[in-house]
């Protein structure tokens, strides 16, 4: 069994930005030690199996990792995050949100925006440095960054694939700034693929829901222990892992 288009896709545009990648059973499980972004930290399902969830979760344990789920459907335990995946058109804004493509020498700043936006600001040196090597001359990629009034508000990462475009990681400061970063990504390409929260005012087409959730007996152990906001603003944020020292990072 193969997995639903739209969690095909988001494991296609956080593949290349994960450590490894485990096909079994017809799910797939993205596994990024010291990166704390929920995609690329997560097992895909296809479907409401419950016969799937105990080998995965057990994947997940045996590398002290909570047991974090993707699927089209809610799953039991504690939902962290539900998402709406679906295609983007431009959005009417009054303009005064600068938005700039940045080069890779500009990933420390933008890191420490995009952490920053979804409160886990700690995290910002262990992402860039993570992300510096995979991004590192790699065409299909585009850093984003927003400004207002010469203040960075808001940073994307845009993926170019087959035509078509992707924008699944993103945040920003003011809500003010969602529009426009949306719309510049859109302006690079004919179409943009989006992942909006479930409380964004924004509209996408097609829309399927993507829910994340920590198998239940992950849920307490992970809320107990994580150093780790779960703040969900934008795009599958970051995850509830145990927060790795520098040496470590």
């Amino acid at each position: 069994m193969s997995l639903p288009p739209v969690l095909a896709e988001l494991v296609t545009y956080f593949e290349p930005l994960s450590t490894l990648r485990r096909d079994f059973r017809g799910a797939v499980t993205l596994h990024t030690p010291g990166v704390n972004v929920f995609a690329s930290n997560a097992t895909f399902v296809p479907d409401a199996d419950l016969a799937r969830l105990p080998p995965a979760a057990a994947w997940h344990r045996a590398r002290g990792v909570p047991a974090l789920m993707a699927a089209v459907v809610p799953l039991p335990g504690e939902e962290v995050a539900s998402l709406r995946v679906g295609t983007y058109h431009p959005t009417p804004e009054p303009g005064v949100i600068v938005v700039e493509q940045v080069s890779r020498l500009g990933l420390p700043v933008w890191a420490t925006l995009l952490t920053g936006a979804h409160g886990t600001p700690e995290w910002a040196g262990a992402l860039s440095r993570h992300l510096a090597p995979r991004l590192e001359g790699d065409r299909h990629f585009t850093l984003l960054m927003a400004y207002a009034g010469g203040e960075p508000v808001g940073a994307l990462l845009r993926r170019e694939s087959k035509g078509e475009g992707a924008a699944h990681l993103w945040g920003t400061l003011d809500p003010a700034a969602d529009a426009p970063l949306l719309n510049t990504a859109h302006a690079l390409g004919s179409t943009l693929r989006v992942s909006l929260p479930s409380g964004s005012p924004l509209q996408v087409v097609d829309e399927q829901t993507v829910f994340f959730t920590l198998l239940e007996e992950h849920a307490s152990a992970a809320n107990e222990g994580n150093c780790m906001q779960r703040k969900m603003g934008h795009s599958p944020s970051f995850a509830p892992q145990p927060r790795r020292s520098e040496d470590e990072a």
